[in-house]
């Protein structure tokens, strides 16, 4: 209990002292003797305040009127909100979550399936393997303006966009580690007459699934990228176009605000594959004892 009080504390004091640093740094060059210790980053025009941060976190999310002024959960403001600003932060948000989260699925579902059927033929993967190669070295970055030309500026081009970038980490690891199943294993299943699918359910997966998740912590926050950069591009709504619009205008709390929002997203996401993969794998010593 001590050691978790003192790992809070540190934490929270960092916390603080980060957040003093940014309310407050960039007023210490007034003073002529630490003038040269504040850095140029410290601006608020370039990263704002935390106090105005707030501000703008309240107004987007339609807690605050357009001049500041908190009205909470009040349904007719909230109401009036949503109808002047279709975009605004609750519902930018969703709309990324809800193609994030169809985009890493679809990719992770075929990654793993195409992942462990070339794993498992020699032959497929002769055949396969040059052609997944010459697309993975396609940055998919460079293919999002075509995909916005194809599936339009809507959901299913940030989609789509996502499930490239997942496919590709996914299947590589789960390839990989359907290679390195223990040949010895296999053989004695084969032995006592299991079937490749028995092979493959009882043998092959479960060897392989520390292997998919390795990649699917990484895979989630690269759809949660992939979303963005879309939306960057093309978008009719989703925090990629607040970011956007908000840079358009030099409004560098409301980018904070869309930021910051990313990066709790993007954290619970990883939390929340990770707290599945502690739940798949309790089998093994390591997720066990944190399982128990």
């Amino acid at each position: 209990m001590r050691r978790g009080a003192t790992i809070i504390f540190w934490r929270l004091a960092i916390l603080g002292v980060a957040l003093a640093i940014w309310q407050w740094g960039y007023s210490l060059r007034g003073i002529e003797a630490l003038r040269a210790f504040v850095p140029d980053i410290l601006d608020p025009y370039f990263v704002s305040k935390p106090s105005e941060v707030w501000q703008s976190f309240l107004r987007l999310s339609c807690l605050a009127n357009a001049d500041g002024v908190y009205h909470g959960f009040d349904r007719a403001a909230i109401g009036a909100c949503f109808g002047l600003d279709p975009n605004n932060l609750l519902a930018a948000t969703g709309v990324t979550l809800r193609n994030t989260f169809w985009g890493f699925s679809g990719g992770a579902l075929l990654g793993v399936a195409a992942g462990l059927l070339l794993g498992r033929s020699d032959f497929l993967t002769s055949i396969f393997g040059p052609y997944i190669a010459a697309l993975n070295s396609v940055p998919r970055i460079a293919l999002v303006p075509l995909i916005i030309l194809m599936f339009g500026l809507g959901d299913m081009s940030k989609v789509v966009t996502a499930w490239i970038v997942v496919f590709f980490v996914v299947f590589f690891n789960t390839f990989e580690g359907t290679r390195a199943v223990d040949r010895d294993q296999i053989a004695a299943s084969r032995l006592l007459g299991a079937s490749e699918l028995t092979v493959l359910r009882t043998v092959v997966i479960p060897s392989a699934m520390a292997w998919v998740f390795a990649s699917l912590t990484p895979a989630v926050s690269f759809a949660l990228v992939g979303v963005i950069v879309a939306e960057f591009i093309g978008a009719e709504r989703g925090i990629g176009k607040l970011i956007i619009e908000a840079q358009a205008r030099a409004n560098a709390s409301e980018m904070m605000v869309a930021i910051l929002v990313l990066m709790v997203v993007g954290m619970l996401l990883s939390v929340v594959v990770r707290r599945v993969q502690g739940y798949l794998l309790r089998w093994q010593p390591q997720f066990s004892e944190a399982v128990t």
